[in-house]
């Protein structure tokens, strides 16, 4: 049903009253509903300068300002709200959300103790609750929270998802792993996000025909949820890519305006061959800035598959991937020895035994925690380290009309820096970075077979979706320790497998423009 009517009126009573705190609140979370955050903003402000403004004001705010990556921002907006309702567990719960998505996780475990504290006993706060404390590697704690969230709503998917997805990092073992969840679609057989919770654990365990037949029972149902379809299509595109393409069809037919389901349509038509078809869905989906660096890979990806020249203007190795060493940072006056302190540090952070879902790395670990974030004299050595190195690569890219040089205004700002651990025969599968400008992979330690075969070398080119015929990659990078390489975050890029028995561990980032 349409929003204007609604809208309009909204408008209107705000029109004669810019203070009234009901309408802005109504018309600030019509607009954040609709993808328009910024307008949100702009329809609060004079409500939320008066000394009424209220929990649900602050809340909308808070709301606006996660929805346009203003974090910061959006944790003082729920610090307000705390503020002017200093009993309400709610107001806490909004706290501890920004807090945990910002990784500040002792912060956010306080925050939802408070809320606790106040009353509030809901399953969403113990989930919040959980995160905190696995952000913290207190898993046995973490592991007791997120049950208390499935005791609170037994099909609750989301706790099930993310307590799947520790246990398996702590074990590698899927029926640990899935012991909750396959009690939960045993007493739940038709809650068809459970089912997508397991089957993304079963793909990135390697068992992608489990994976596949777990989603079965739900795929005839025509009443099948469209985002269920739009996950299913991504796991069929490898088996059946005419079977996917079907699925994702009748997915983008209940969302017809949805970016997002016309990206895993555009997906389906690249593992269907049909690349023309790919093209044109991705140049209409670059538009949107939060797909826009993802959308551009699909175009490459379509455009290499029709052997049009533009590939190479997107895909331009010698001008947008370059190697640096990255600056011995003081005290130190060897980088030998910062590296060797820097792999001490980074080990320390490594409690898990395997890699987490929705992440590029296999047979390895990923850091908790953004590396920003660790109060480590070595780790923070590491960001003096790299920013002479970036800033000199943002000065050689230079400034142009692509999607890399005209976002080269000179400064930079992170979007993410974490640490990757590969045991042997640990890689990164094929991915790109949808959220990055510029992104990286910087080497701390390597493992002897580097000297062997291309093994853990990084590569472009090769892309992390079914595509009809298969694309290899088409640009290597040899790795070595403080070597840093920079790269368009719309480059498709992974790593080659390496054998022995030593580890493999990287610094990596994303970088905004500033």
């Amino acid at each position: 049903m349409s929003t204007q009517p609604a809208e309009r009126d909204l408008r209107a009573l705000l029109a004669a009253n810019p203070r009234a705190i009901t309408p802005a609140v109504a018309l600030g979370e019509l607009l954040i509903e609709t993808g328009r955050p910024e307008e949100a903003l702009a329809v609060t402000a004079k409500a939320v300068a008066t000394p009424i403004a209220n929990l649900n004001l602050w809340t909308v705010r808070g709301l606006a300002l996660k929805a346009l990556s203003r974090l910061d921002e959006a944790i003082h907006a729920y610090q307000r709200g705390v503020e002017v309702a200093p009993r309400s567990g709610i107001a806490e719960h909004n706290l501890a959300g920004a807090l945990g998505d910002a990784q500040r996780f002792a912060e956010s475990e306080a925050a939802t103790r408070r809320a606790f504290a106040k009353g509030l006993d809901e399953p969403e706060t113990w989930l919040v609750h959980a995160r905190a404390l696995q952000g913290q590697a207190r898993f046995t704690e973490a592991d007791a929270a997120y049950q208390q969230a499935i005791c609170r709503r037994p099909d609750y998917f989301d706790a099930h998802g993310d307590l799947a997805q520790m246990r398996w990092m702590q074990s590698e073992d899927v029926n640990v792993a899935c012991a909750s969840l396959d009690a939960a679609i045993v007493a739940y057989p038709r809650a068809q996000m459970l089912r997508v919770k397991k089957a993304k654990l079963l793909e990135y365990a390697n068992d992608l025909d489990g994976a596949i037949a777990v989603l079965a029972p739900i795929l005839a149902d025509p009443a099948a949820d469209p985002e269920f379809l739009l996950n299913a299509s991504q796991l069929l595109a490898n088996r059946d890519p005419m079977a996917a393409l079907a699925l994702a069809e009748r997915a983008c037919a209940a969302f017809p305006n949805d970016p997002i389901a016309a990206s895993k349509l555009c997906e389906a038509n690249l593992a269907a061959g049909r690349a023309d078809v790919a093209a044109r869905i991705a140049q209409e989906i670059r538009v949107f800035p939060p797909l826009a660096q993802y959308a551009t890979g699909l175009l490459a990806t379509a455009w290499r598959l029709s052997n049009d020249a533009r590939y190479r203007e997107l895909y331009d190795y010698d001008r947008m991937v370059k190697c640096w060493r990255i600056d011995t940072p003081a005290p130190w006056t060897h980088l030998d020895a910062f590296l060797a302190d820097l792999q001490i540090s980074l080990e320390k952070l490594h409690p898990l035994r395997s890699h987490p879902l929705n992440q590029s790395l296999r047979h390895g670990t990923q850091t908790l925690q953004g590396l920003d974030k660790v109060d480590d004299p070595v780790i923070r050595a590491f960001f003096r380290a790299i920013d002479g190195p970036i800033r000199r690569h943002i000065g050689w890219l230079g400034n142009g009309n692509d999607p890399l040089g005209a976002r080269a205004v000179g400064g930079y700002k992170f979007n993410g820096i974490w640490s990757a651990r590969l045991r042997p025969n640990g890689y990164h599968t094929n991915h790109l970075h949808p959220l990055g400008w510029l992104s990286s992979a910087c080497y701390i330690s390597l493992p002897t077979a580097i000297e062997r075969e291309r093994q853990g070398w990084i590569k472009f080119g090769e892309p992390g979706i079914p595509t009809m015929p298969r694309l290899p990659p088409d640009y290597y990078v040899k790795p070595e320790p403080g070597l840093l390489v920079l790269f368009p975050s719309y480059l498709w890029h992974g790593t080659v497998p390496f054998t022995g028995d030593e580890t493999r561990l990287t610094v990596a980032f994303d970088l905004l423009p500033d």
